[in-house]
């Protein structure tokens, strides 16, 4: 695999960050771990909303978010964006029953190659350092991408749980950081 990197996603991203939010709605792909991607039409209002998300004096609708860090993964000599990863630094109740502290997601054309596996495992070091000794992860039974991907990180089943809302099931994992 190239040699690949995580950035906190800035301006200097703004054509790839649009071309990888295109890539995904033309593919009908979820854009689990790109925050509010899907909505934004301009990439200057996703990647605001980003440095908002990472405090909580600036985090926009508290009830509901909690603080969290945007993270792409980009490949150096290219500048491609490859695939979002989001870290959420602390569990709400939505969270501990739905998404867990990380949410990601590989462009469709970098799909299986083994991207979301180095991603995940290269954000681990991060959760570390905001403290997390632990990190939960949830995937749908019917996703055995994502499945290997948290197993291939160390994950360890904890549960399987029905959230109602999306009238969904989700396996819920905790990998160690």
């Amino acid at each position: 695999m190239d040699e690949m990197m995580l950035v906190e996603p800035g301006m200097k991203y703004a054509e790839e960050i649009m071309a990888y939010r295109q890539e995904m709605l033309d593919a009908g792909s979820d854009m689990d771990g790109c925050g509010n991607l899907r909505r934004c039409e301009k990439a200057q209002d996703w990647v605001d909303r980003n440095v908002a998300m990472k405090r909580e004096d600036t985090l926009p609708d508290k009830d509901k978010l909690v603080v969290s860090t945007q993270f792409a993964y980009v490949r150096k000599r290219d500048g491609r964006i490859l695939g979002m990863i989001q870290v959420r630094h602390y569990l709400n109740d939505y969270l501990r029953d739905y998404a867990g502290h990380i949410g990601y997601s590989v462009r469709p054309s970098e799909r299986r190659k083994g991207v979301a596996t180095a991603m995940l495992r290269e954000v681990l070091p991060f959760c570390k350092s905001i403290g997390l000794d632990r990190v939960m992860i949830a995937c749908e039974p019917c996703n055995p991408g994502s499945r290997g991907t948290i197993l291939n990180n160390g994950g360890e089943y904890w549960r399987t749980v029905h959230f109602a809302p999306k009238d969904i099931d989700l396996e819920h994992y905790w990998v160690a950081t």
